[in-house]
Order: structure tokens, then sequence, then C-alpha cells
């Protein structure tokens, strides 16, 4: 233990590793530290990690990274007893009790975003991605934000893998490369996506160099000069643009970076290019109050320095397609080396960084990153934290802001194969079961959660490993379909679950129709008739659709007779017309050529004004009259045309103003109790007579017909719009 401290003490100055870790806190918050350095010496022994790391060694260095992020007291004793839970009895407790809840907090945070190693390990694999393993990456990187209470864990998280390449440095082999690789794939991009550039940087070099030793040295080799010097020239360049910009009275905010030796390689990749052509090695940024101050920049920036041809890039006047507003220039300084410069204001600054333009979505590299808005929302919130966090001081405050950034109320669980899948918040095992299969979930009977047998409307939640309990055949239980009981919270599982149950009552109607169409056809002596040409001449597709028609009583028993023997549309005996006239009336309906014709409205298709229509003469009926798309008419028409005769409604002033027409309308809705009252209120405040009713209700889906008496088709249009408004409605239309 002396050997660690005194190693460390030696590689960072004379001050000492708890100066070092106390740095810009106050006597009580070193003292804190102090106690917990203390419990980690003492807890951690000779003990290692799996890297062959000394576990204190790691949580010194961890803990100095924190510093380094300027981190508070609560996330330093949390780096320092990041392996407590494997050292310590009772750990919970003893660290709430000497350094408390928001201490013990995040170290448990710690321990629960290492129960995923398994999984981001397996993640980096190694060898070319496939779009499935992409996908399932991206979704590590979102669980890994998720399943944390507090931003500080996700830092800390990131701060342990830098200090663990650190430590590789001087460790070839196997694991090396594991973890550059797990690094590249999972925690750089995230540090990335949160803006903690040092880590992302020093990350994304560090697994660069251990991957690509070659290349990396190349790249290293063409810089030409040392870190160190990059970062003098920078700051030689940003000192003279402060100069000449406040000669020229403008306030400006000017700061730069040397890119880093994985970035230069990812962009001669993607673009192409040499290392001749990478001008932003050097780069500073200049940010200033208003438009007109980016192009006053832009003119003090080529009076110093020489643009170079073809590298200027106006994305003020020219936005990108993400709205990223800013001016690019690359210039060559007096000694020949390039210099890239942006120009911005303050607005245009924070909607790259913070807004939809943000650096991370087309900054990482070989990335096909597709963020919701949700997302992207929480992104940005936690990047505004993180600018904060100096004016952040209390703890409680930390962990409120950070929960307002919720991950679009998305949880992250686990197959028992350890495949993450992304679900709403709220979603059950059910949900669960038929992400992974429709058949699994129709199936569905059991759950294990962790290990645990649990209810099937168990709210999920991230991190929990699911297994799913199911039966060799079967299908849902209706119970799922009742909201109250909470079985399904998606759309997708409760749509499935309806459709089986759709399939189900289908399958039963296709028995039922069946059954009356043969028995028609036995009674009528036909049981060899084609089936299939019987429902073409009904107006039908095949035979499968008259069997539902006919189960419905879509289709009756004398249409099924009337087409079988070629006849036409048989009708009851012919009623005394002076006593039994319909309430249509002959009076409105035109035959063309002929006067003072029996007319009667077809029962089938029940015609209203202004609907086109035609009138079949019938043997000693009179003459039937049906809408010209009726099955039956064209069914009678095709056999006997020279009885089809021209027909039209009456004028509206030479009929009752007061008439009306018999329709069916047919409605189809999600089953609830109320609906048909919910129904006959609106045929009552629309004062329509309803003349017949006749429901069923199967698989929580209710069927309803109706005959009602209407004037005209624009009053069945608005009444069947406003029963189409009625909650649970799926269809209503005229039949």
């Amino acid at each position: 233990m002396v050997s660690v401290v005194h190693s460390l003490e030696q590689a960072n100055g004379d001050a000492g590793v708890l100066a070092q870790l106390g740095a810009g806190l106050p006597a009580d918050a070193v003292e804190r530290l102090a106690a917990a350095f203390a419990l980690a010496a003492e807890s951690y022994g000779d003990s290692t990690l799996g890297t062959g790391e000394s576990t204190l060694q790691h949580a010194l260095g961890m803990a100095l990274i924190v510093v380094s992020l300027d981190l508070d007291v609560e996330a330093r004793i949390a780096a320092l007893l990041f392996a407590a839970p494997e050292h310590v009895k009772d750990c919970g407790e003893r660290i709430k009790v000497g350094f408390g809840d928001t201490a013990a907090s995040l170290v448990a945070g710690l321990h629960k975003l290492g129960m995923l190693r398994p999984l981001t390990r397996a993640a980096a694999g190694g060898g070319t991605q496939s779009a499935s393993v992409q996908a399932q990456t991206e979704i590590l990187r979102k669980m890994l934000l998720a399943m944390v209470d507090d931003l500080r864990v996700v830092l800390l998280r990131l701060a342990s893998r830098v200090q663990t390449l650190r430590y590789l440095n001087d460790q070839p082999g196997e694991t090396r490369d594991e973890m550059a690789r797990e690094s590249l794939l999972i925690y750089a991009p995230l540090a990335n996506r949160l803006g903690v550039w040092q880590v992302k940087w020093e990350l994304e070099d560090l697994a660069f160099r251990y991957l690509e030793p070659a290349t990396y040295k190349r790249i290293a080799r063409m810089l030409d000069e040392k870190r160190r010097e990059r970062e003098s020239f920078i700051d030689e360049a940003v000192r003279r643009l402060r100069e000449e910009m406040a000669a020229a009275g403008i306030e400006a905010e000017i700061y730069g970076r040397p890119k880093h030796i994985y970035s230069i390689w990812n962009k001669m990749r993607g673009k192409d290019i040499d290392f001749e052509k990478v001008y932003d090695v050097r780069a500073t940024r200049v940010i200033v109050p208003e438009i007109k101050d980016c192009y006053t920049a832009l003119g003090i920036v080529h009076h110093l320095w020489q643009p170079i041809h073809g590298e200027f890039d106006d994305y003020i006047a020219h936005p990108k397609g993400n709205f990223y507003r800013s001016l690019h220039t690359a210039v060559e300084v007096e000694d020949g080396r390039a210099l890239e410069v942006q120009i911005r204001t303050r607005e245009m600054h924070e909607h790259a960084e913070l807004g939809v333009a943000a650096h991370w979505r087309y900054k990482e590299a070989g990335s096909s990153a597709k963020a919701s808005g949700a997302y992207e929302d929480k992104i940005a919130w936690l990047r505004q934290l993180l600018s904060w966090r100096d004016e952040i001081t209390d703890s409680a405050e930390w962990v409120q802001q950070f929960k307002r950034a919720s991950l679009d109320d998305t949880i992250y669980v686990l197959t028992p194969q350890d495949t993450v899948i992304d679900l709403p918040r709220g979603a059950t095992p059910v949900d669960f079961a038929y992400r992974l299969h429709t058949d699994l979930g129709h199936r569905c009977r059991g759950a294990k959660i962790n290990g645990q047998m649990v209810p099937l409307n168990t709210p999920l939640q991230s991190g929990q490993r699911v297994e799913i309990v199911a039966a060799k055949t079967g299908g849902p239980s209706r119970d799922w379909l009742n909201l109250n009981q909470g079985y399904l919270a998606t759309s997708r599982a409760r749509s499935k679950a309806k459709q089986w149950f759709a399939a189900q009552e289908e399958a039963e109607m296709l028995s039922q129709g069946r059954a009356i169409v043969s028995r028609e056809l036995q009674r009528e002596g036909q049981t060899h008739a084609n089936q299939d040409e019987l429902a073409v001449k009904l107006g039908l597709k095949n035979a499968e659709a008259l069997y539902l028609a006919a189960a419905r009583n879509e289709v009756g028993k004398q249409a099924i007779d009337t087409a079988l023997r070629g006849g036409a549309e048989p009708l009851p005996p012919e009623p005394d017309i002076q006593t039994k006239k319909s309430r249509a009336g002959d009076s409105r309906i035109l035959i063309v050529g002929v006067d003072k014709l029996l007319t009667q409205v077809g029962r089938c298709c029940k015609p209203m004004p202004p609907d086109a229509i035609s009138g079949f003469v019938t043997r000693g009926k009179g003459v039937s009259i049906h809408r010209v798309e009726c099955a039956n008419f064209r069914n009678m028409a095709a056999r006997n045309p020279e009885r089809v005769i021209s027909a039209d409604w009456g004028a509206r002033e030479e009929s009752r103003q007061d008439a009306v027409y018999p329709a069916d309308l047919f409605v189809e809705a999600s089953d609830r109790q109320g609906l048909l009252r919910d129904i006959s209120d609106v045929l009552s405040r629309e004062k329509i007579n309803v003349t017949a009713v006749k429901t069923q209700s199967k698989g929580g889906v209710a069927r309803m017909g109706f005959t009602v008496e209407l004037p005209g088709v624009g009053a069945l249009q608005k009444t069947l719009s406003l029963l189409r408004d009625v909650p649970g409605v799926v269809s209503a239309q005229r039949r």
C-alpha cells in the first residue's frame, strides 16, 4: 500500500495524494476524503482487479481523474470506495453512516453499472459489426444512462475506464485489446455525447494507440511535433486573436485545442484524404455577440494570416441540414503550419453544442445512431447540467436536475441470452414477450425477473433479466385486453392480442358461415355447386368471403337461393298498394318514359337521395329500386338486362319535405361498458329514428347493426362521422 501511495505522490508532485484529492475543497471535506482513503486502504489491502492492477491504485487514479473533472467531494469519495461492495461488510450501511447517503448511492450506482460489463464486453467482441450488433451497441450506450439516478455515476464509470487504459499502457495482450475496443465502442461515444472532451480524447487516443500502434505512430510522426508544442502554438494564435478582436472593439470568447491523433485518423479515413489535407489539426473557435461581428472577426483572421484556397465555408448564410451555423476558415500562419478557425455567435454555439446540431450525432466514427427527439433532449439537458456543475454545489439539487432528463421514458431489460431490449416505461413481461416474438407473446403463461417468478402485470425496470415461461400451444388471455388490470402497456402488444382474438373469431365465423351455406345448398339439392362461382354471383370475392358474409347476416338465405336459381330478387307477396305504400312514396322516384308505376325500395341496399339508382322490373311486383352498385341488382341485371329500367330521384320540391329513407349502419368498436348507451345518445340527439338493432360481442370486439331512417345521404354522412367520434369506435359505415 505504501509503495502505491508513494508512486502516485511521485507522479503527481510533492503535495501528496490527499492534497491533490482535496483540491478546491474546504477542510472538513478533505477530512472526509482522508477517512474514505483510510477505509479503502484498509479494505483493499493487496487485492488486484481482473486486469492485474492494484485495487487501491485504481481507486486513487480514478479519484484524481474525478478531481480533474471538477466533481464534488461525494464523487471523489465514491471513486475511492468504488470496490467497497466486494471488500466491505455491510458496505451500503457503513458508507451511509460514515460518508452520507449521496456517497453510498454513488457507490451503489457504480456497482450496478459494473454488472453490465459482460454485455459491453460481448458487444465489443471484435470484427466487423453487423447492423444488429451496431443496434445492440447503441442500446447499450443508452442503457448506461438509463440505469443511473445520478449523472456523476456515469462520469465515475468513465474515469474508471480512463484509469484502466492508463494502467494497461505497459500491459500488451488480449485484455488490453478487449478494453480498447470496448472503450471505442461504448465509453468514448458516451463521453462525446456528454461533452466531456478531455475524457473522450484520452479514451480514443489510448484505445487507438493499443489497437493500431503502427498507424498511431505514423500519424504522430506526420504531426512532427509534440502535443505540448501544438498546445503552445494554439495558445499563441489565441493570444493574437484576442488582441486584434479587442483592438476592433469586439467582445470575443476565444479558445482552441490541438486535434488528437484518433480524430485526425478518423477524418483521413472518413474523407479519404491525405494528412496534408487535414487543415484542422490545430483549431480555434471564436464566439462573438452578433452575426455582424462574425464577419468582422473573419476579416481580422484573414488579415492576420493567409487564407487557404477552397477551405472557407459560410454556414451562416447557408446552414447545414441540421441548422448548424458557423463560419469555417483555414489559414496558413507564418511558419507554414495550418490553423482552422470557427466563428459563431453564442446562440449558434449553444445550438451546435446542446441543440439538434450537437456534434455527437455526426461526429461518432462509424456510428449509425438514430436518436429520437426525446433522447436528443436528454443529451442536451445533460450537457447543460455538466456546464452548470460549478454553479450547482448542492448534491440534492444536482440529482433533482439530473432526474429532469428522464431517458425518453424508455427502459432496458435483458433476455436470458443477454440481449438488451428497449421498451416503454411501464412495460410488463407480456409486452416483453410480444416484443421478442408474437407467438411467444400469445403463449406467455408466466415470467421470471432475475430468477424470481412474478405476476405478468409487473412493471419492468431497467437492468432486469426477464425470462418468459410459455405454454407449447394456446393464445392470450382476454384479461390482457382489460386496461384496468395492466397486463399490456404497449400498443404493439395490445394490437397483436386483438389480432389473435379477431383471427379466432373469424375462424369461428367461417365455420358458422360454411354451415349456413351448406344447409342452403343441401335444401336446394345443389350440394355439388361451385361455391366460388356462387360467391361471385353474389358480388363477393370467393367462397371464404361468402361464408363470412353469411355468418354476419350480410348475405341472407333468400339471396343465396336466388343466386342458385339464377332468378330475380325474391320478394314477399305483393302488398296492397293503397294500404301498404312505402314511406318512401312513389312520387319521389321518376321512371324514365313511364308514368305512375308501382315502385319499391330494395331492402338489400336501401337507397336514398342522392344515391345513383336504377330500377328492375319484377314479375307482378312493380319496379324494385336499387343503388347501381348493389350486388343483388348487378346479378339480376346480368341475367335479365331487358328488365333494367332507368330511374332517378324526383326534384326535392316535388317530394314530401319530411320524407325519410331506411339505411343500415354497421359499427365496430372495442367492447366496453356503456358503449351501446353512448351510440344511442348520438342517434337520439340527432333525432334519428332507429327501427332495428342487432349487436354481437366477441373477443373484446363489439359489432352492431342499426336500421335507421334518414332524410338523405348528407344526414347519413353526418351520422357516421358522429358515431366514429364515440370513444372506442373503430369504424362506422353504411351497409
